[in-house]
């Protein structure tokens, strides 16, 4: 492990609180619904550790700052939190804004716990200082593309726009597809109004729709596009990157909403502490929470448990990843070196693929588990 550049990595002993960073997009452009359910997360798991006694006796404190999905903005909130003296950072759900927060994070000798983003390249390089929750990409659009092909489908179409993140869920796909027959045919939303991804759907013969956009726009007007056209009426639509999980969609689509297949985090039935956890969640959100909710609640509780064993020091809380076993709400976390995967990672949260109900689309169907 590299040595930090600066001495604030240092034991603090003034007995004031801990501190934790946490990186959460809480405005546009960044999916405001998502930050709002990580930050809930975050906060009931620091109000429970204070409950239970802090951090040796020291309130731990979430010092947030809102990322609002820009990796410039990130960067800038990890060099003030590391200046402001945070034990660790805590957080982020966009993936190319936690890559860069991951990278300066490394930089600075800071540890990283991210909760939500799964870009599988977190950092350039192996890391010992940035550990993850989120399943990689990999992993749960694999199950995802698994999915696909055993509903039958091997015309997939893309609504695509530029990211990293999106660019690398279409390879996942494609490298996963092409093997056993599967073709991914991608559409540049750059290029198409929604209306004309309809037209682009019949010349291509395609069986499916994956929405790899930004919600709610352009998703909400692809949906309804879509589900307008009667030509597509046997067409599956599906949004791996988990957008109908959030009340929002449900709100904005209604029934057309309906039967579009994500990915979702949370195991099929919660254990005690879960159960615990969504009630208290629920409270707090005033709606049914999220997996991300839980994402958020499960970093602070590992955060506090490294701390509480191992000090504040910044190089023993990042030396701790490999020794980390704490029981969360979706089960006993503890990370581990993946192929591939250049962080410490939890290897790995329960991963679903899971619609909402048409006939109650409140309700959530679990399609396929990984």
């Amino acid at each position: 492990m590299k040595t930090p550049p600066s001495p604030l990595g240092a034991e603090r002993t003034d007995g004031s609180a801990v501190q934790i960073g946490a990186l959460v997009p809480l405005t546009r452009p960044g999916w405001v619904e998502a930050g709002r359910h990580l930050l809930a997360g975050l906060e009931l798991a620091a109000s429970d550790v204070n409950d239970a006694g802090g951090i040796d006796g020291r309130p731990l404190e979430l010092v947030v700052r809102d990322t609002a999905a820009d990796p410039q903005r990130a960067v800038a909130a990890v060099d003030e939190l590391a200046r402001l003296g945070v034990a660790a950072l805590a957080g982020e759900y966009h993936s190319v804004v936690a890559r860069a927060a991951a990278a300066r994070a490394d930089a600075l000798g800071l540890p990283f716990l991210c909760s939500s983003a799964v870009l599988d390249a977190l950092t350039e390089q192996p890391t010992e200082w940035v550990a993850r929750l989120a399943p990689a990409q990999s992993h749960g659009w694999r199950i995802y593309a698994d999915f696909l092909l055993g509903a039958g489908h091997s015309r997939i179409a893309v609504a695509a726009e530029p990211s990293v993140y999106w660019a690398s869920g279409a390879r996942i796909l494609r490298d996963q597809l092409a093997p056993r027959g599967g073709t991914v045919i991608e559409l540049d939303m750059r290029a198409l109004a929604p209306t004309a991804v309809c037209d682009a759907l019949v010349d291509h013969r395609a069986t499916a729709l994956l929405l790899l956009v930004g919600t709610p726009e352009p998703a909400v007007s692809i949906v309804r596009s879509v589900r307008r056209d009667q030509r597509l009426a046997e067409i599956v639509m599906g949004a791996p990157a988990g957008q109908p999980e959030f009340a929002e969609w449900a709100r904005l689509l209604g029934g057309d909403g309906a039967a579009v297949p994500f990915l979702r985090y949370l195991p099929e039935r919660l254990g005690p502490l879960g159960a615990r956890v969504e009630t208290a969640l629920r409270e707090r959100l005033a709606e049914a929470p999220s997996f991300v909710a839980f994402e958020g609640y499960d970093t602070v509780t590992v955060l506090a448990d490294v701390l509480r064993s191992h000090g504040t020091d910044r190089a023993r809380t990042a030396a701790s990843w490999p020794r980390v076993a704490v029981e969360g709400t979706r089960g006993q976390i503890q990370f581990s070196r993946s192929p591939g995967i250049s962080v410490w990672q939890w290897a790995w949260t329960p991963v679903h693929v899971v619609d909402r109900d048409p006939a109650e689309p409140d309700r959530f169907r679990i399609l396929h588990a990984g």
